[in-house]
């Protein structure tokens, strides 16, 4: 006997039908109303001070600036002290003119802590500003409570969003006819349609505002990603480079121990069988190293990469690199201090491309301009300093798409040998790079 489990799931909506499309989008608008305009409504949401570096405050000096910070409360608080002032003038001298001019200033300075709070604040004094004032002129809005309540919408609509300014912009409309309809019996006119023009322009103004900044700070946020995403496929594009060059360096070493353990065995007069083993194991170690090399070297080559015909460059092939830099314009002397003598095939072939990346940094950058190719050798490693002068038409040179590439290549060569390296401008408006690859001392009798 088989038991059988049936799960029902409750259907949607009191009825068990679906939700219609229309019932789903009033439903997410009133929940909308309910997070932006009620829930929290006075919360403590103080104005920050604005940056001291920003439009205002990068202009002025010591307490200017600090002051400068401060500028948007100030702001707020004089429009609500112009708002006052029109209450004022509006209405006759009295305890009631006070009291008008009263509500149409504590609304704006409340958008400073309680930014929704005042605008519920500001349809209350707005009613009763029209109750109790002496111009009934305009109904529900007197001239005092329209610039009050302006001034509102334009400061809470800035510290909140769009749809929070949309919600204002409605709840305003219903209170002006609700007003109108109902209390509208001692009004010579009605302002509810100058309202809602007027605040619909500027509500837009800063949605516009609003949307302008958020499509700035997304553009920013994507050229910062961008940017580390291009640094880092540069790296491993140089990383790349480096372990091809270095392939053949490796591999021309690992074939000479293989060929010399190979022929060993055959320079001694019956050697023992334990010598001819090791001579073997050395060599089958050796071409099973070339094989993993090649293997490994595979997963990094790129699909249009072509090994050279040539070997690898050393130290000892600067003066024609230095010749084809001449050719190409550039007035560049070499130095050699210290006694010259052969280095690792890996410092020398470093030290050669950085070398020769650092003239092309001087081609592309300073074109005109004299340099000079300093290489010291020391006891402990290789000195390296390449500098070159200031360009003599700086408003000529032209931006180079590659900037940047060049030093991180370098920085690459020079970490991975445990050198140290210093790249940056001089004093008389040219570049230096200084670098130094330290090098094993090597006894002469390993030599």
């Amino acid at each position: 006997m088989t038991e059988t489990t049936y799960t029902q799931t409750t259907p949607p909506g009191a009825a068990g039908r679906p939700r219609s499309p229309e019932f789903r989008l009033v439903a997410d608008a009133l929940r909308g109303l309910r997070q932006d305009l009620f829930r929290g409504a006075f919360a403590y949401r103080p104005l920050p001070r604005a940056a001291v570096d920003g439009p205002v405050g990068r202009h002025l000096r010591g307490r200017a600036a600090q002051y400068a910070a401060w500028a948007p409360h100030l702001t707020v608080a004089a429009a609500g002290g112009v708002a006052a002032l029109v209450a004022l003038g509006q209405n006759a001298a009295g305890p009631a003119a006070l009291l008008c001019a009263l509500l149409a200033l504590v609304p704006v300075l409340l958008t400073l802590v309680r930014p929704v709070g005042a605008f519920w604040t500001s349809l209350v004094a707005a009613t009763a500003t029209a109750v109790i004032g002496t111009d009934w002129g305009s109904w529900p809005w007197a001239p005092s409570s329209f610039v009050a309540h302006l001034l509102v919408l334009t400061v809470v609509a800035i510290r909140t969003r769009p749809r929070t300014a949309a919600w204002m912009w409605v709840l305003t409309g219903l209170h002006g006819l609700w007003a109108e309809a109902f209390f509208g019996w001692g009004g010579d006119g009605t302002d509810v349609a100058p309202m809602l023009i007027v605040s619909a322009l500027v509500l837009l103004a800063v949605t516009v505002r609003h949307t302008r900044r958020e499509a700035r700070q997304e553009v920013t946020a994507q050229q910062t990603v961008t940017e580390h995403e291009r640094s880092r496929r540069t790296l491993l594009e140089e990383r790349t480079t480096i372990a091809r060059e270095l392939h053949d360096v490796v591999a021309h070493h690992m074939s000479v121990v293989a060929i010399q353990a190979e022929a060993a065995p055959y320079r001694v007069q019956d050697p023992p069988p334990e010598l001819e083993k090791a001579f073997a194991t050395i060599r089958e170690n050796a071409v099973a190293a070339l094989t993993e090399l090649r293997r490994v070297l595979g997963v990094v080559r790129a699909e249009d990469y072509e090994a050279p015909d040539a070997p690898q460059p050393t130290l000892a092939d600067l003066e024609g690199l230095l010749a084809n830099v001449r050719e190409a314009g550039l007035e560049v002397d070499k130095a050699v201090t210290g006694a010259v003598r052969e280095l690792p095939p890996g410092v020398e072939l470093s030290a050669y491309r950085i070398v020769q990346e650092a003239l092309s940094n001087a081609l592309r950058h300073a074109p005109g301009a004299a340099a000079r190719v300093e290489v010291a050798y020391v006891l402990g490693g290789l000195g390296l300093r390449v500098v070159n002068g200031a360009p003599p038409a700086p408003h000529l040179t032209k931006p180079s798409p590659g900037a940047g590439h060049g030093i991180t290549g370098m920085r690459e060569r020079v970490s991975m040998l445990d050198g140290e390296m210093t790249a940056g401008p001089t004093d008389g408006g040219g570049y230096e790079v200084a670098v130094f690859l330290p090098v094993a001392a090597v006894s002469e009798g390993g030599a």
